[in-house]
C-alpha cells in the first residue's frame, strides 16, 4: 500500500508520465493562447486603470491625456508583437531572448536578459496575483481584507496545478481565459452601443465625485514627467509578450508558425480590449484616485474605491447584475491565471540556463509530469516572498514590473539587427536581402522604441521600487556567473590526466567497531567478501570497561581479523580515527585506505536522531581526505519496513534482510590469485 504522502502526491501531481510521452504534451493554438498570452491578454485589467491612476494626481483634467497616452503603448505593444514574429522564426529552439541576446551580443548580454526576464516572470506572479486579489475584493469584503492570504493561498493553487504539467494546466485555464475575452468584449461593444448608438447614459460610480490633484499645479516639467510616468504604467500591458518566444518548443509543428500565429492573435486581442477600456472610461466618466481619502473630499462616508473595470461593469451592465459578476469574476480569474505564463516561462528558461550551466544542473531535470518542477515551485517561492512583503498592492508592485521586460526587450531587438546584419554579409539573392532588410528595419525600429520605455521607466521609477528590480537583476547576474565559474572549475579539475588511470598499489581496509553486534560482524563479512590487501578492526576507546569486553568477546569468537585499540583520552572518536587513517596514508602514500562503517537502516525520522551520529560525522571529515574511500555497510532495523513495504517485493529467492553472517558465519578469505 502507498504511504499517505506518495497517496497525496499523486491525488495533487497525478500519476508520472514517461519521458515518451513528451510529445503528446505539446500544445494547439486554441490551448497555446490562454497559457502563453494570459499575462499579456489580462493585463488590460489594470493597465488602463494605472494610467488614469496616475494622472489622478493632476485633477480630473489631465484624464484628456489617457487616450494618447493608451495610442503610444498601443504603437509600442504593436511594434513588439511584430518583432518577436520574427524571433520564433529566427531561433524556434525556445532560448526566446536570452538565445537572440547571447549569440548576437555576447554572454554577458544573455545572461542581463536572463536575470530581466527571471526577475520579470516573478513580478508577473506576485502583480497579476495581487490585482486578483483585488478584484475579488470588489465582490468579497473578507478577501480585500484578507488579500496576502487569499494571494499566497492562489499561488500554492497555481502550483500544484502547473505541477501536472503544461497541457493539463492549459486545459483547465483555456475556459476562464475565453471566458474573460468574452465578457470584456461584450461590455466594451454593449457599453458603447449604449452611448453612442443609442444615446443611453452611462456613468460609473465615481462620475459625479470631485477629484482633487495632489498638488497646487502641474505645467512644464511636472507635467511631461506625469505624463511619462503614466506612459510607463500602462506600459504594462506589454508584459507576457516574450513568453511565447520561450515557449516555441511546446507548440505542436509547424512550431514557429503557431507561435507567430499565437502572437498576431495576442496583439490584436490586447490592443482590442485595451484602447476599447480607455475609451469606456472616458464616456463613463471614471475616477480613480490614487488616495482617494483625500482627492475625493465629497466622498460619502466609509466610500471604497472599486477597480476600474468593477465600476465600468456595474455602469453598463446596470439592469443586467448577471453580467457585472461575470465580467468581475472572470476578470479576478484571468489575473490570476496571468501567472500561469510565468509558471510556464520561468522553469524553461531555467532549464536552458541549467544547461548552460548557469544555474543549478536540478533545474534542468523534468519531473513526473514532464514539467519542470523544480523550476515551479521555485517561482513560486520567490512570489510568495514579494506577495509578502509588499502586502499585495499592486500599486506598489508594479513600479518594480516593467523593467526587467524591457530590458530584455531592447536587447533582444537590438541582437535581432545585428542577426540581420550577419545574414546580410552572405546573402546575395536580391528578394531574399529586401526581406531581411524590410526585418531589420521593424527589429530596429523595435529597438528604439522599447530602449525609450526602457529609460522612461528608469527615471521615472527609479525611486518608487524600480531599483530594487535593478538590484535583484544584478543580484541574477552575479549568482549565476559564479554557478558557471564553479561548473567549469569542477569540470577542468575532472578531465582524465594521463596518469589518472593507474590503479593504486595496495588496498587497506579498516572495520570501525564500537559493539560486537549483528551489524559490526556484516561489515566484517563484507570486507572481508572485497579482499583488500590489509584488513584490520579499529576501536577507539572511550570506555576502558566496553573496550576489554569488546576485546574479550573478540578472541572467544575467533574472528580473523586483528583488533587495534587507539586511545583516546579526551574521549573523541572522530579525532583519532582521522589521525589513524593519515598515519596509514602517510606511511603508504599510494595506498587506498577503505573504511567500513556499520549504518543503520530506521524508519521514522526521529530514529535518525538517536542513531548513527558518530557515523554521519566521521563519513562527513573522512570524505575529506585524499586516497580515502568510506563505505557504508546497511544494517535494516525492523522500523524500516514500513519503508520498504512501498517498493516492489523482494525477489523469490532472496533474503528479506540479505546475508546475515552469524558469529561462525564469518566467510574465510579465498586464496588470492
Amino acid at each position: 500500500m502507498p504511504s499517505f504522502r506518495t497517496a497525496l502526491k499523486r491525488i495533487v501531481v497525478g500519476r508520472p508520465q514517461r519521458s515518451d510521452r513528451l510529445a503528446h504534451t505539446l500544445l494547439s493554438k486554441r490551448i497555446a493562447l490562454p497559457v502563453f498570452a494570459s499575462d499579456a491578454m489580462s493585463s488590460v485589467a489594470y493597465a488602463p486603470e494605472e494610467i488614469f491612476l496616475t494622472l489622478s494626481v493632476a485633477g480630473a483634467s489631465a484624464y484628456a491625456l489617457s487616450p494618447w497616452i493608451g495610442l503610444a503603448v498601443v504603437v509600442v505593444l504593436l511594434t513588439v508583437v511584430t518583432s518577436y514574429r520574427q524571433n520564433v522564426h529566427a531561433y524556434p529552439s525556445g532560448g526566446g531572448d536570452y538565445e537572440v541576446a547571447t549569440v548576437n551580443l555576447g554572454r554577458r548580454a544573455g545572461l542581463t536578459v536572463a536575470s530581466a526576464l527571471l526577475v520579470d516572470y516573478t513580478l508577473t506572479v506576485a502583480v497579476s496575483i495581487s490585482a486578483a486579489a483585488a478584484n475579488i475584493g470588489a465582490l468579497v469584503p473578507f478577501v480585500a481584507e484578507h488579500k496576502v492570504s487569499f494571494a499566497v493561498g492562489a499561488i500554492v493553487l497555481l502550483t500544484a496545478v502547473n505541477l501536472r504539467g503544461i497541457r493539463e494546466s492549459g486545459a483547465a485555464f483555456a475556459i476562464p481565459v475565453y471566458a474573460f475575452m468574452i465578457g470584456i468584449g461584450a461590455m466594451i461593444v454593449w457599453g458603447l452601443v449604449r452611448i453612442l448608438l443609442l444615446g443611453q447614459p452611462v456613468l460609473a460610480a465615481s462620475a459625479n465625485l470631485t477629484l482633487l490633484a495632489e498638488g497646487d499645479a502641474f505645467t512644464g516639467l511636472a507635467l511631461v514627467l506625469l505624463i511619462l510616468r503614466s506612459f510607463t504604467q500602462g506600459a504594462a500591458a506589454l508584459t507576457g509578450v516574450e513568453a511565447i518566444s520561450n515557449g516555441v518548443p511546446a507548440f505542436r509543428k509547424p512550431k514557429s508558425r503557431n507561435a507567430a500565429t499565437t502572437l498576431l492573435l495576442l496583439g490584436v486581442l490586447s490592443v482590442s480590449m485595451f484602447m476599447g477600456l480607455i475609451a469606456l472610461a472616458q464616456l463613463a466618466e471614471v475616477k480613480i484616485a490614487e488616495d482617494p481619502a483625500r482627492q475625493f473630499a465629497d466622498a460619502p462616508p466609509g466610500y471604497v474605491q472599486q477597480t476600474m473595470v468593477a465600476q465600468l461593469a456595474d455602469a453598463v451592465f446596470s439592469a443586467f447584475r448577471p453580467g457585472f459578476y461575470f465580467v468581475v469574476v472572470m476578470t479576478a480569474l484571468i489575473l490570476a491565471l496571468a501567472a500561469n505564463t510565468a509558471f510556464n516561462g520561468f522553469p524553461v528558461l531555467g532549464s536552458i540556463l541549467a544547461q548552460d550551466r548557469y544555474l543549478p544542473r536540478q533545474l534542468h531535470t523534468r519531473g513526473d509530469r514532464l514539467a519542470f518542477s523544480n523550476g515551479i515551485l521555485i517561482l513560486a517561492a520567490f512570489a510568495v516572498v514579494l506577495v509578502v512583503g509588499f502586502q499585495a498592492e499592486v500599486t506598489r508592485l508594479i513600479p518594480l514590473y516593467t523593467v526587467g521586460v524591457f530590458v530584455s526587450f531592447t536587447l533582444s531587438q537590438t541582437g535581432m539587427v545585428r542577426h540581420w546584419n550577419r545574414l546580410l554579409r552572405t546573402e546575395t539573392d536580391p528578394g531574399a536581402r529586401r526581406r531581411m532588410r524590410r526585418a531589420q528595419s521593424i527589429n530596429g525600429f523595435g529597438a528604439v522604441m522599447t530602449g525609450v520605455v526602457l529609460l522612461t521607466v528608469l527615471v521615472t521609477k527609479f525611486l518608487l521600487g524600480a531599483w530594487i528590480a535593478i538590484a535583484a537583476m544584478a543580484v541574477f547576474f552575479v549568482i549565476m556567473q559564479a554557478i558557471q565559474r564553479h561548473y567549469d572549475r569542477v569540470a577542468a579539475e575532472l578531465v582524465i590526466g594521463e596518469t589518472d588511470a593507474v590503479l593504486p598499489s595496495r588496498n587497506h581496509g579498516i572495520v570501525l567497531v564500537s559493539t560486537l553486534h549483528k551489524p559490526a560482524l556484516r561489515a566484517l563479512a563484507y570486507a572481508r567478501a572485497t579482499r583488500p590487501d590489509v584488513l584490520e578492526a579499529l576501536t577507539v576507546n572511550v570506555d576502558d570497561a566496553d573496550t576489554k569486553k569488546l576485546m574479550r568477546e573478540w578472541e572467544k569468537r575467533a574472528i580473523p581479523v586483528p583488533l587495534k585499540v587507539i586511545e583516546s583520552p579526551y574521549r573523541e572518536i572522530t579525532r583519532p580515527v582521522l589521525e589513524y587513517v593519515k598515519r596509514v596514508r602517510t606511511k603508504s602514500p599510494r595506498d587506498v585506505v577503505t573504511v567500513f562503517i556499520p549504518e543503520y537502516v530506521v524508519g521514522h525520522w526521529w530514529e535518525q536522531l538517536l542513531h548513527n551520529q558518530s557515523a554521519l560525522r566521521l563519513k562527513g571529515r573522512l570524505l575529506f581526505q585524499p586516497g580515502v574511500m568510506v563505505t557504508n555497510v546497511a544494517w535494516q532495523l525492523e522500523s524500516s519496513e514500513r519503508i520498504k513495504k512501498r517498493r516492489p517485493e523482494t525477489p523469490p529467492g532472496s533474503s528479506r534482510r540479505g546475508y546475515e553472517p552469524g558469529p561462525a558465519q564469518v566467510p574465510t578469505p579465498a586464496a588470492k590469485p
